[in-house]
C-alpha cells in the first residue's frame, strides 16, 4: 500500500473490541500485542488504528476507512452497547482531527485533571472517575484518543515517504486545548503504544500512563480492568496524587 502507484482502495480490518477482554472459557478476542503491533506501524506513514468511542464514532470511522486510499486501517470498536457521546457530525470531526472532548466540567474551560482515553469500553471507569474527582472539587476533561496518528508530529511519522503522502496532523494550538491541564492520564484498555502521541506532545506538569498489564479469566469485562488497574478508583486515585 505505501508503494503502490496507482490509487487503490485502503485495506481496512476491524477488531470487534479492544485487547481488554478475556472470558471464562480463554480468549475472547485478540491478544493485547496485536494491537500494539498495529500501533507500532502508524509511524510508516500510512497505518492507522483508530478507536472510536461510541457508536457514531464507529460509523464515522467505517466511513472515512472507505473513502481512503493507498492505507492500511484497523479500527478497534466494542460490539457491546455502551453510551453515546458524541453526534455524527461530532464524531466525523473526531476521526479527521484525531481527538475530540467528550465532557469537560461546567463553568470552567481550564482543567485540573484530563483523563484521554483511547477505547470505548475503557470510558466506563473514565466517566466515574470523573464525578469521584468532581465531588471533590477537581475539574476534570474527558478526551477521545479516536485516531491517534493524527496526534503525532510531522517528524514523527514519514508520511512524506509514501504513495498518498498524507501530512495532516493535529496543530499544537488545537492539541494544546484539548489536552492542556494540570495533570494528565492517558488510558488505554490495551497496550500504552496508542497514547504516544500524546505523552510526547502534552505540556502537562504531571503525566502518567494506565494500560493494559496481563490477562487473566474473569466474568465481565468490569473485572478484568479492575485487575489492570483501570477500575474508576485507582483512576481517580492516581489523579488525586498526581495533583499532590
Amino acid at each position: 500500500m505505501a508503494e503502490l502507484r496507482r490509487k487503490t482502495p485502503a485495506a481496512v480490518c476491524m477488531f470487534t473490541a479492544g485487547a481488554l477482554e478475556q472470558g471464562r472459557n480463554g480468549w475472547t478476542h485478540q491478544r493485547p500485542e496485536i494491537e500494539n503491533y498495529v500501533a507500532a506501524q502508524m509511524k510508516n506513514g500510512n497505518s492507522y488504528a483508530l478507536f472510536p468511542a461510541d457508536a457514531n464514532m464507529i460509523q464515522a470511522a467505517y466511513e472515512w476507512a472507505l473513502g481512503s486510499f493507498n492505507k492500511t486501517i484497523a479500527i478497534f470498536a466494542s460490539k457491546s452497547p455502551l453510551p453515546v457521546y458524541t453526534t455524527l457530525g461530532q464524531a466525523r470531526d473526531a476521526i479527521r482531527r484525531g481527538a475530540i472532548t467528550l465532557y469537560q466540567t461546567a463553568g470552567s474551560e481550564e482543567a485540573d485533571v484530563v483523563l484521554a482515553a483511547a477505547g470505548d469500553m475503557v470510558m466506563l471507569p473514565a466517566f466515574e472517575a470523573k464525578d469521584m474527582l468532581e465531588a471533590e472539587g477537581k475539574r476534570v476533561r474527558i478526551v477521545s484518543i479516536a485516531n491517534p496518528r493524527r496526534l503525532y508530529r510531522p517528524t514523527d511519522v514519514a508520511w512524506d515517504t509514501v504513495s498518498d503522502a498524507d501530512g495532516d496532523f493535529m496543530d499544537d494550538t488545537s492539541f494544546n486545548q484539548l489536552f492542556d491541564g494540570k495533570a494528565l492520564i492517558a488510558i488505554s484498555g490495551g497496550p500504552s503504544a496508542t497514547l504516544e502521541p500524546v505523552i510526547i506532545r502534552s505540556r502537562a506538569a504531571s503525566r502518567d500512563v494506565m494500560c493494559w498489564k496481563r490477562g487473566e479469566t474473569t466474568a465481565s469485562p468490569g473485572e478484568i480492568m479492575a485487575f489492570n488497574g483501570l477500575s474508576a478508583a485507582e483512576i481517580a486515585g492516581r489523579a488525586k496524587a498526581m495533583l499532590g
